[in-house]
């Protein structure tokens, strides 16, 4: 299970969807587009999406998608994505991190190791926020 999260700057809440297996580009592209449609439906003009160094953040898969959604916003309207990358080994400097910390040491029983679906469910209601149905990966 893979699980994406933005914590909004603008209302200070997070945004979570869970995926299936571990994260790809191919999760990282609907994750995305996803995202940037519930920005547009709240009239959001851009996003700055500020991430590390991740396979699936750099990947040309996920730069290409970028590209073409950003082009197409630019004709038709809607979200634009902009990217701000983190220096390498730097997770302090993004501001998620210390939520991830705290939400996981929130839902984490040091007995037991939890199923998938209490852990999103955990993680969810932890971050008061929807549970929607997990990101599918693609099987060419």
């Amino acid at each position: 299970m893979a699980c994406y999260g933005v914590l909004r700057a603008d209302t200070q809440t997070m945004l979570l969807r869970f995926g299936d297996g571990r994260p790809v580009s191919g999760v990282t592209t609907q994750f995305l587009g996803w995202l940037t449609a519930q920005l547009a439906q709240e009239q959001k003009q851009a996003l700055l999406v500020v991430w590390d160094h991740a396979s699936w953040h750099l990947s040309r898969d996920v730069r290409t998608w970028i590209k073409t959604h950003n082009r197409r916003v630019t004709r038709e309207g809607g979200c634009r994505l902009g990217l701000c990358q983190l220096p390498t080994k730097s997770p302090w400097l993004n501001r998620i991190e210390p939520k991830w910390v705290h939400g996981k040491r929130a839902i984490a029983e040091p007995e037991r190791k939890l199923t998938i679906e209490e852990t999103t469910q955990r993680l969810c209601d932890y971050y008061h926020c929807e549970l929607l149905a997990p990101l599918a990966q693609k099987v060419a």
